[in-house]
């Protein structure tokens, strides 16, 4: 379960942060979900690293590591982004509201799908 959660979230994240360098009313400068050039290449790194590991047996762990830095972005962009408004994420990357409540909503997806995977994977199999 983790290894295709891996591999399905690595794909969306690398095509989300090719996206992000084409202009289109989604993700981009001008988008919905704000993303600068920084935003977009730690789309596709976490795109990239979830993809790698997908094929190894810490892919739940990554999944887990990848929701906890979302719920942080998450908290921290509640914390400084008024809605409508941009702002930079620890000093890095522009973000919005919208940036806000998708990184809380992936957290939360990662989260569960890394904690659940793990708990499968450490389960004693019944013959």
């Amino acid at each position: 379960m983790a290894k295709k959660a891996s591999v399905v979230f690595g794909i969306i994240f690398v095509i989300v942060g090719v996206l992000g360098f084409i202009p289109n009313p989604i993700v981009g400068e001008m988008g919905l979900f704000h993303a600068d050039a920084v935003h977009n290449i730690v789309h596709l790194i976490l795109g990239i690293v979830l993809l790698i590991t997908a094929k190894k047996p810490a892919a739940a762990v990554t999944l887990i590591v990848v929701g906890v830095i979302y719920l942080l972005l998450a908290i921290i962009g509640f914390v400084v982004i008024d809605a409508g408004e941009t702002a930079h994420l620890l000093g890095i990357a522009e973000a919005n509201g919208a940036d806000n409540w998708l990184h809380l909503v992936l957290a939360i997806v990662l989260l569960g799908v890394g904690f659940k995977a793990k708990k499968e994977t450490a389960a004693p199999m019944v013959a």
